[in-house]
């Protein structure tokens, strides 16, 4: 199994400058970690270096991978943390938007995942990916979203079953948090179908799964998540329904009239009810 993780652990984690990443960092520094971020953007976040790539240009990951593990002087312990967001409904084709969430929601992580993975076997660490409840129980809409997430947890698992052996991988899945990656675009939020959580929670729910005796598998943000979580798994028709009852609800009081993208959705739904 692997080793316990601690606070002091050679932490390497990306979209530092990010709405999770800035805190996180800040969590982990306060606690004594050496910490070394990977962001878009060179610089300082919460008193942690931060080096400068581009996770989208595969050329570019590798060596800031080692860059970071350099300056550690290894590394335990990855975290996954860089995402983009943005309104895509399904029923249009893929367009820059789409590629740009599965560029950095899955691709991005697959690939410092695979820079780091030397390291981190050697140092029996672990790898933590942060996901979405989206991944689970998926809202319209925002299909990219859903689809880069839950193909990001699908990459965790078959990562468990390769390196299980030496390192631990974690998956952590936030609701809604106040941060850019969730705001209203195109006149669409995810406001009134996802309840807003706060940061901390997010931050304190990596640690956890950082530093628990055995690295957990899943691991929620609230208690209300895990229940949505449980019942994504278990009772998925059920768990349909309420999602479309919820949208439904949100149609019929307008809330989605002013947003060009879901106009179909909202043509359908009025059509259907007469």
């Amino acid at each position: 199994m692997p080793a316990k993780a601690t606070p002091s652990t050679a932490t390497a984690a990306t979209g530092a400058h990010g709405t999770f990443g800035r805190q996180l960092c800040a969590a982990l520094h306060a606690a004594g970690a050496r910490v070394v971020g990977v962001d878009r953007y060179p610089g300082v976040a919460a008193g942690v270096p931060v080096l400068g790539c581009d996770l989208t240009d595969p050329a570019a990951v590798p060596p800031a991978v080692r860059a970071a593990a350099d300056r550690l002087g290894g590394l335990d312990l990855l975290v996954n943390n860089a995402g983009v967001g943005g309104p895509a409904p399904a029923e249009l084709p893929p367009d820059e938007t789409v590629r740009q969430q599965l560029e950095v929601n899955l691709l991005a992580a697959w690939r410092t995942t695979a820079a780091a993975l030397p390291d981190l076997v050697a140092a029996r660490g672990r790898v933590i990916f942060v996901a979405s409840r989206l991944a689970l129980l998926p809202l319209p809409l925002a299909a990219a979203y859903g689809v880069s997430k839950r193909a990001l947890v699908a990459y965790a698992d078959a990562l468990r079953h390769e390196v299980g052996t030496h390192d631990g991988v974690s998956v952590v899945y936030p609701s809604m948090v106040a941060s850019p990656i969730h705001d209203s675009t195109a006149g669409l939020s995810l406001g009134g179908v996802s309840r807003m959580e706060p940061v901390e929670g997010v931050v304190a729910a990596i640690l956890r799964a950082a530093t628990t005796r055995q690295a957990p598998r899943d691991v929620a943000t609230t208690t209300r998540g895990r229940l949505e979580m449980a019942l994504a798994r278990h009772a998925p028709a059920l768990a349909d329904r309420m999602v479309r009852r919820t949208v439904a609800g949100r149609i019929a009081a307008g809330d989605l009239d002013a947003a060009p993208l879901a106009a179909g959705m909202v043509r359908r739904h009025r059509d259907a009810t007469g």
